[in-house]
């Protein structure tokens, strides 16, 4: 573990809203003992973590939806407040509106959707991304090429680019995919983002995945930092 990374978790949500800081998915068993407890059974897992942190990426949707009673366990085993982002990949057209009812069944728990687009600047996939879903919802998209850049000043109130702070919305989705991430490193996202929270804006970040258990410590001392 990183020198100033802390490993026990206990981020308090209330004293931090508008963060909502976490990690691209739960159920790691590499993740215990050292952030799940010795003995925790794999199906207790999002309950632990969802009692510290207040979000969590949900990715296993992006490759294949659950089926619906898993969306109602999840929602169930999750306290009030507490926010999944699934994952849809933009390019499986014909499944939009399975997906957003499926998503839907998380009901008050379902956050952003980070919408995964692979491809090329393509203005009719945007509009049709857009245009499936409540304009009420959050989208986050996940451009993954430069043509895309700029498109920031065009996105409608209830969408972002994943990764940029700028544009039109009252939150933002950052993805920090690039450990290991110094104390230092972590103070520096701190800084930048508490005016922005300041502000009233909502800011949703995820910390990748690792073997070892440092995504949960980065999530929770870039929480302590902001708080």
């Amino acid at each position: 573990m990183l020198s100033g990374i802390t490993s026990a978790v206990t981020a308090t949500r209330a004293s931090l809203a508008g963060a909502y800081v976490g990690t691209s998915g739960w159920s790691y068993p590499s993740w215990r003992p050292d952030f799940y407890p010795a003995g925790t059974k794999p199906e207790d897992f999002l309950g632990y973590y969802a009692d510290r942190f207040s979000t969590v990426e949900l990715n296993t949707t992006g490759y294949r939806l659950p089926r619906e009673e898993l969306f109602e366990r999840w929602a169930g085993q999750t306290p009030r407040g507490f926010l999944f982002a699934p994952k849809l990949n933009a390019h499986l057209r014909s499944d939009f509106g399975t997906f957003a009812e499926r998503v839907g069944l998380l009901g008050e728990r379902l956050g952003p959707i980070r919408v995964l687009v692979a491809s090329a600047r393509d203005e009719g996939l945007l509009t049709l991304v857009l245009g499936s879903f409540d304009p009420s919802l959050p989208l986050a998209f996940d451009l993954r090429r430069e043509s895309w850049d700029g498109i920031e000043a065009d996105l409608p109130a209830n969408a972002v680019r994943v990764g940029s702070l700028e544009g039109n919305a009252p939150f933002l989705y950052l993805r920090l995919r690039e450990p290991p991430y110094s104390d230092d490193a972590l103070r520096e996202w701190a800084e930048r983002l508490r005016p922005l929270i300041n502000d009233g804006v909502r800011v949703y970040c995820y910390f990748k995945h690792e073997d070892e258990p440092t995504a949960p410590s980065y999530a929770q001392r870039l929480l302590e930092l902001l708080g």
